[in-house]
């Protein structure tokens, strides 16, 4: 099920990466702009031995390809992102794709697969990536289940005090009242 290495004794058992294959999908585009969309089909909960790049299957106007592998790693201090993704109705991995930049690259590559939903915001900033969220399979919701109840701990809520700056005109604090008849 999973491989890579066990975190600490209360998760010894649960491993902190799981392979997964990527499935992704080509339309042809109407736009004069781009050739063709992209978006991830399906992911695999295990990828095949072979991890070669082949297509799938096809029809008019759209291909399927399996791309490869991708590596998804669990860290213990992203729990709590962890436990966002984990709380919506059908969990999703979150899977980024490079688009090719050479006329001799393939078209897009998968780049990575995330459990975090703030990783994967992350990646939609430059607007050069592709982030699909994917339904997870059963078997990873499982084990990212297992991750979080083995190491999450909740971080108490800490409110900060808010710094007063001296006044350097005059030496008091801001919000310093002033006395009538007082200076």
């Amino acid at each position: 099920m999973t491989d890579g290495s066990s975190t600490g004794d209360a998760g010894a058992a649960i491993a902190d990466r799981h392979r997964v294959g990527i499935v992704v999908e080509r339309r042809d585009s109407d736009n004069p702009w781009i050739d063709a969309t992209w978006r991830v089909a399906d992911i695999l909960p295990e990828p095949p031995s072979d991890d070669t790049r082949r297509p799938l299957d096809s029809g008019p106007g759209w291909r399927r390809d399996y791309v490869g592998s991708l590596e998804v790693e669990l860290f213990k201090r992203e729990t709590e992102a962890y436990k966002v993704n984990l709380s919506q109705e059908d969990p999703v991995l979150y899977v980024v794709l490079r688009p090719g930049e050479d006329d001799d690259d393939e078209e897009v590559s998968p780049f990575l697969a995330t459990f975090s939903p703030y990783e994967a915001g992350d990646y939609t900033e430059s607007g050069e990536m592709i982030v699909d969220a994917v339904p997870a399979p059963a078997v990873v919701v499982a084990w990212a289940a297992a991750f979080v109840e083995a190491f999450h701990v909740d971080q108490p809520f800490k409110k900060r005090k808010q710094k007063r700056k001296e006044d350097s005109a005059t030496g008091r604090n801001d919000g310093a009242r002033m006395r009538p008849g007082h200076g």
